[in-house]
């Protein structure tokens, strides 16, 4: 347990992976009123809105309405996504809300590029050629490597952990040629098909060839598995993480409608604390965030800590 960090950072994508997948409509209030209460847990890293095409996303219509709408507070950096030109447009008029960073985004996984982008390898490597100049362009900083279907693709199967260091080398290699230095790399999930022991072998065989990269993780628990994949890495000294309040969220292109989500954050806390693992973050707020989500979609969510409450109360009470 040596390799156990000493505190770990939470990026909350609630928000924005929620409400691009939940059928809605859902209201733009309702959408601030969760980023306002995500904004009092301690959290230091919210996913805020997609400025993506609303006729293929329509839940994120809204975004400029809601990045205006919310309650900006000092410490918190206010993220979103985009993925072409247009959305990067949309962002940039928001620098005064928005921490904006440009990322190189690559799938270890070519049918589920082809799936989620309509892009083979190729074009998957040109787009990113042309996203980093044009991010470069806009005065954005490009730090990070992303790189989805890092452990499975429900369309290709097992990703072995050599595809996936193959990957990050392309994203290296974009990053050369741009005359860039990428000092962050997440290894995402997407499909749901990690376990422990696939942590282990895709983590270990990235820090094996780039031990100076930060690694971060973004976990989906489509199979139950979430939780534990996120203790293995815990182990391994993994210290930044994705995740979402009360478990909101999924892939729209995953093939899965009606799977659960990424981890959700409150379970993860728990799990931290459990741990000995400092996160700053108030688990009771973000626990009463949780109720507020499924209040806003009109279901339960995943979280099962949602249900069940945290330890504490039944350790004051015995």
């Amino acid at each position: 347990m040596s390799d156990l960090p000493a505190r770990v950072e939470i990026a909350e994508e609630g928000p924005r992976e929620g409400f691009q997948i939940e059928k809605g409509p859902i209201a733009t209030a309702d959408k601030i009123a969760l980023i306002d209460a995500l904004s009092l847990t301690g959290l230091r890293r919210i996913q805020v809105a997609s400025f993506v095409n609303p006729r293929l996303v329509p839940g994120w219509a809204d975004a400029e309405a809601v990045v205006a709408g919310f309650t900006q507070r000092a410490g918190i950096a206010y993220t979103a996504l985009w993925f072409n030109r247009t959305g990067l447009d949309r962002a940039l008029g928001f620098r005064d809300r928005l921490h904006l960073t440009g990322a190189i985004a690559l799938s270890a996984s070519e049918a589920f590029s082809q799936k989620n982008l309509n892009r083979n390898r190729a074009g998957q490597l040109a787009a990113m050629r042309a996203q980093t100049a044009l991010h470069l362009a806009a005065g954005l900083k490009v730090t990070r490597l992303g790189i989805m279907a890092a452990f499975g693709c429900n369309y290709a199967g097992d990703i072995a952990p050599a595809q996936v260091v193959a990957t990050v080398a392309d994203g290296l290699a974009i990053a050369a040629e741009a005359g860039i230095t990428l000092t962050d790399l997440s290894l995402a999930d997407t499909m749901g098909w990690a376990t422990p022991q696939r942590i282990e072998r895709t983590v270990g065989a990235v820090r094996s060839r780039w031990p100076d990269l930060r690694l971060s993780l973004h976990l989906h628990d489509t199979r139950g598995l979430g939780i534990a994949n996120a203790h293995a890495a815990l182990r391994l000294g993994i210290a930044r993480f994705d995740a979402t309040v009360g478990g909101l969220g999924g892939c729209p292109f995953a093939g899965q409608p009606g799977a659960p989500g990424n981890i959700a954050t409150e379970e993860l806390v728990l799990l931290c604390e459990e741990m000995g693992i400092a996160t700053g973050i108030d688990l009771a707020a973000l626990i009463a965030a949780g109720h507020l989500a499924e209040r806003i979609v009109g279901h339960a969510l995943p979280s099962t800590l949602l249900r069940a409450g945290p330890l504490s109360a039944f350790r004051r009470a015995a």
